[in-house]
């Protein structure tokens, strides 16, 4: 039986009933998505110039640079997963941030029994990949810095000068904007009227900022401070000027306009194919060089032709792949980096920092704070920095969702509730796992059957890693401390217990109750370079074979501390016009 959309003569219930039992994967896939038949036509008839893997940051800035430039490219993205969020979670009702966690990630590894049982340090787990349709672009909180020429160290300088090449556009396609731009020249009456219907990044933005700038490189180990890069700015859709940014919307109408000019004769499709996973790589030697010819996928064998590859689809997993695809390839994995993590809670009275009550009812800051330990950029770190006033935290609650920086790390409705005359600062803090650490690895695990997760990671602290952790609370702290009250550490308070369960109280919180045990952002394990040891190419190919290209956090040379996003896009798009001339 057909349906309304599918033939002209088996509609509307007539002459029979039709179908009964549609789902949203059905829709989905008639709409935008490879049908079974489609499927099947690609894998049979269709020539493709590219393949990509995976349909998060990395696959957009391909896809979309690569059509920018020539509308008539043939393009194929395959995604694991089903579709699951049409956009970032914040953009949607409350009830959705229940979405984090849980079964929306999944882990295609298994953790060394040395972080579970503790031998390993703090961390015990690594946080996994989402496996749907734009993966982590949903769920993630979109901090956007641009590192700079220091904290780039250990990089080439090639890739370097790609990254600064491609930043501007790279902002772009993520709307980057700046926390302190976000109701830049709105007068106060404006700004008085806006914030009685949602946050404002206002007088509270501008204090907080106006202090780090005046003292914060005062605290040991701090050298810059600037108001958050958030890709959160709008389309100037409906009056909404906060949207964080991912990219399934993005995809679905870059795919629209691609059959629109193909319909038209002036490109080609952007077809995709989703809950589609890749399991291995077939390569044969070609003239002397391995080639990939097709890809094993768990909807059937996907034959290449003369396509190039590319793996968009994280760091981990295209690890896995390339070593269960080319076993003979040495060092894949033996490099790890990662972002540990310490988590600060702090408050301020709020007359301290606004003794003439001129802030509205919601206000919020955003800062990116960057420091060093040991005056080495080899162990960086940076605080997330989210202030918060909110007088009537209840009220404001799905509105603030919406516009907060940083939902994955915010105040509590209990924090929140304790605390109205008072600016709640949220802390998270990022510090630099030591990639030379040959205790930390992501090696093949022999006890594993399945190709997709026979991987073992270990996560293991040293000495730097211990030393960068210290200085980055230290500087924390100090800078809760010194910078942000006014009337000095007796002025300020930490929350001391679970965000749900605690209380406010002077002292510092102990070491165990801040540092987080799992990380995030994982790197390096495919890193670019030009000495042998490294896997991929100053050209983003892996050295393995002739036509496969890597995209993502596997090509750092060393983590840096930086949230990884604007710079992984950034290089998708190098790799775009490098494959284009």
């Amino acid at each position: 039986m057909g349906t309304a959309a599918a033939s002209n003569k088996l509609q509307y219930g007539y002459p029979t009933p039709g179908p009964q039992s549609p789902t949203g994967q059905k829709v989905m896939d008639h709409v935008f998505f490879l049908s079974n038949a489609e499927w099947k036509k690609a894998r049979e008839d269709n020539d493709y110039d590219y393949v990509v893997v995976g349909t998060g940051f990395c696959a957009l800035a391909f896809a979309e640079r690569t059509l920018a430039r020539n509308p008539f490219a043939r393009i194929l993205m395959i995604e694991r997963g089903p579709f699951f969020l049409p956009e970032h979670f914040q953009n949607l009702p409350l009830p959705f941030k229940d979405t984090l966690g849980g079964l929306s990630e999944t882990f295609p590894w298994t953790m060394s029994a040395k972080n579970h049982l503790g031998q390993a340090g703090t961390i015990h787990w690594q946080h996994g990949m989402v496996p749907f349709f734009g993966g982590r672009s949903t769920l993630w909180s979109a901090w956007c810095p641009r590192p700079n020429d220091e904290e780039f160290a250990g990089w080439p300088a090639e890739t370097i000068a790609a990254a600064r090449n491609n930043f501007e556009s790279a902002e772009t396609l993520l709307r980057v904007q700046k926390a302190d731009q976000i109701d830049a020249g709105r007068s106060k009456t404006e700004q008085a009227l806006i914030s009685g219907n949602r946050p404002v990044y206002g007088e509270l933005q501008r204090t907080v900022q106006h202090l780090l700038e005046q003292s914060g490189t005062t605290v040991n180990g701090i050298y810059r401070t600037e108001a958050a890069p958030l890709a959160s700015a709008s389309e100037n859709i409906n009056g909404i000027d906060f949207q964080k940014f991912s990219t399934p919307g993005s995809i679905l109408a870059l795919a629209d306009r691609q059959a629109a000019l193909h319909k038209a004769g002036k490109g080609a499709k952007l077809d995709i194919v989703t809950d589609c996973v890749v399991a291995q790589i077939i390569q044969q030697t070609v003239d002397g060089t391995p080639r990939a010819t097709a890809l094993e996928t768990s909807r059937g064998v996907l034959p290449l032709g003369s396509a190039q590859l590319v793996l968009a689809m994280g760091t981990l997993p295209p690890t896995t792949l390339l070593r269960n695809s080319f076993p003979d390839y040495p060092g894949l994995g033996e490099r790890f980096s990662a972002h540990f993590i310490s988590s600060i809670v702090a408050r301020v009275p709020k007359a301290d920092l606004d003794p003439n009550g001129a802030w509205g009812n919601l206000e919020l800051g955003a800062c990116y704070v960057a420091g060093v330990a040991n005056n080495s950029f080899e162990q960086q770190y940076h605080i997330q920095l989210s202030a918060l006033s909110d007088d009537n935290p209840i009220v404001n609650s799905s509105t603030a969702l919406r516009y907060m920086p940083d939902v994955v790390a915010t105040a509590s409705m209990a924090q929140l509730l304790s605390s109205k005359e008072y600016v709640v600062f949220v802390c998270a803090v990022l510090g630099e796992l030591d990639y030379t650490n040959p205790g930390s690895w992501f090696k093949q695990n022999p006890d594993d059957g399945n190709i997709t997760t026979n991987s073992l990671l270990q996560i293991e602290e040293n000495g730097r890693d211990k030393e960068t952790w210290s200085a980055m609370d230290e500087a924390t702290f100090s800078i809760l401390e010194t910078v942000l009250s006014p009337k000095g550490k007796s002025a300020v308070q930490y929350w001391h217990g679970s965000p749900d369960q605690g209380e406010w109280a002077e002292a510092r919180p102990d070491t165990q109750a801040i540092r987080v045990d799992a990380p995030v952002h994982e790197s390096s394990t495919l890193h670019i370079g030009s000495q042998p040891d490294a896997p991929v190419d100053l050209d983003y190919r892996f050295k393995g074979a002739s036509n496969v290209y890597v995209t993502g956090g596997a090509l750092w040379p060393q983590g840096g501390s930086w949230n990884p996003t604007l710079t992984m896009v950034a290089l998708a798009q190098d790799l775009a016009d490098k494959l284009q001339k």
